[in-house]
């Protein structure tokens, strides 16, 4: 019998392991075409159960010098610092110092609608507070050094769009003014705060206050894509401005580590984690919310001076997922759920989607590039065998599948494509709207 149950163990991590080196293998094939069609730069890392299983590195940091990212490569990871800002409001809170009911007025009071403003306003987007980066003058200040004098003139300056709470709209202004709230409390700058509250904390030796990006220290410059090369962008932000918003440089396994203690109670109460990870008018405290055949996903994007991140905690798989790119010619998401895709490709345990068989054959009358006027892309249709993949312009291949008769869907994002052969058309439906496309 214990022979038995012997093998029987032995054969489940076997397969386990092949399992998760054929999803390794996936992902590095999709990386590497990100690399080689010189659509990323940057650095991929996923950890799970609090361990790093495993890490990819595409392009270079410095053209100039051909040095490659690896493991300690600092990128600006932009809005995802608003996770940490979110966590050291909820330590403060935690610790009695205030709540989430506690009004702006009790800190600035010369803010617009402070006396209505309450700090659960500011973690969910909902105080109605212009976001500062349509601030028209930002180019001409946002790369100097700024201080809180100067930050708030300008925040009041700019006045409210809506009254708080009366839906949500992203603002930066938001958690910059919650930034200088925590320096209230604890009397310290925020870069210390940081410190002292999370980054010595985990230990997280290559994450810091953003200072001017210094290639020699293994700090990454930022690239854009045009005339079939990487152009080098020569504008910075000074730290100073964005703050609590977005002013944070890490490591993408400083990330997945700093991201995995937060969602596994490690920095917060077990209340206010749920108090994070509860969804409001879309947002959550210092996070967002999706899901992916039927897991749950909490995670946050970031963006700035052409870097290009995203972070992301899956409770019930408890694994965390890191994206720092400075150098990115795709959009996010796609992206995010091409690497899920094919990370979680043999993993059965997942949400699937009734479908129908088709042969080679049955594929071809589908293939060809669509384009439409009410949509930004053109979409070129293949196939591989029995299986039709799409792919917009500029963006990564996908595996659709068939649901019924002219009709595919691409499930991870609500894709859905509705054949009309007759017509030589498509109807495609994304995020809520629907779009025809013609054959070219």
């Amino acid at each position: 019998m214990k022979k038995t149950l012997f093998v029987l163990l032995v054969l489940a991590c076997s397969y386990f392991s092949n399992a998760q080196t054929n999803n390794f293998q996936n992902l590095d094939k999709l990386l590497e075409t990100f690399n080689s069609e010189n659509k990323a730069m940057g650095t991929i890392s996923i950890a799970k159960n609090g361990k790093e299983i495993y890490q990819k590195n595409l392009g270079f940091i410095n053209l100039k010098t051909k040095q490659a990212p690896n493991k300690f490569t600092k990128y600006r990871i932009g809005s995802i610092t608003k996770t940490f800002t979110a966590t050291v409001i909820l330590q403060q809170i935690d610790e009695g110092k205030l709540n989430l009911n506690t009004l702006l007025k009790e800190y600035f009071p010369a803010l617009p609608n402070a006396h209505k403003i309450t700090i659960e306003d500011l973690l969910r987007h909902q105080s109605g507070l212009t976001n500062i980066t349509n601030d028209k003058s930002i180019r001409s200040w946002v790369s100097k050094p700024q201080t809180r004098k100067q930050m708030m003139k300008r925040f009041i300056k700019n006045g409210t769009v809506f009254e708080p709470k009366e839906k949500s709209s992203y603002s930066n202004t938001n958690y910059a003014i919650l930034s200088y709230i925590a320096e209230e409390i604890d009397r310290k700058p925020f870069n210390q705060i940081l410190k002292d509250r999370i980054i010595n904390h985990l230990h997280l030796e290559r994450t810091e206050f953003g200072t001017a990006i210094q290639p020699k220290n293994n700090e990454a410059n930022s690239y854009y894509f045009e005339n079939n090369q990487w152009n080098l962008i020569n504008f910075q932000t000074h730290m100073s401005a964005p703050m609590g918003a977005g002013a944070i440089t890490s490591t993408s396994s400083d990330i997945t580590t700093f991201y995995t203690n937060l969602f596994t109670g490690k920095l917060i109460s077990e209340k206010s984690l749920r108090e994070m990870m509860t969804i409001n008018k879309g947002f959550g405290l210092g996070i967002t919310k999706f899901k992916f055949k039927g897991l749950e996903i909490y995670g946050h994007d970031g963006g700035i001076d052409g870097f290009q991140s995203f972070a992301l905690y899956i409770p019930k798989k408890k694994t965390a997922i890191s994206f720092t790119f400075n150098g990115f010619s795709m959009l996010m998401m796609p992206t995010v759920i091409a690497v899920l895709e094919a990370y979680f490709e043999n993993d059965k345990s997942l949400k699937s989607t009734a479908t129908i068989k088709l042969k080679s054959e049955d594929l071809n009358k589908y293939l060809g590039v669509y384009s439409g006027k009410s949509f930004p892309a053109k979409v070129t249709f293949t196939k591989k065998g029995n299986t039709l993949f799409a792919q917009a312009t500029g963006q990564p291949i996908f595996k659709l599948l068939a649901t019924k008769k002219d009709y595919f869907i691409y499930d991870a994002m609500g894709i859905q494509f509705d054949f009309n052969l007759k017509n030589n058309s498509l109807e495609l439906t994304f995020a809520g709207n629907k779009h025809l496309l013609t054959k070219e």
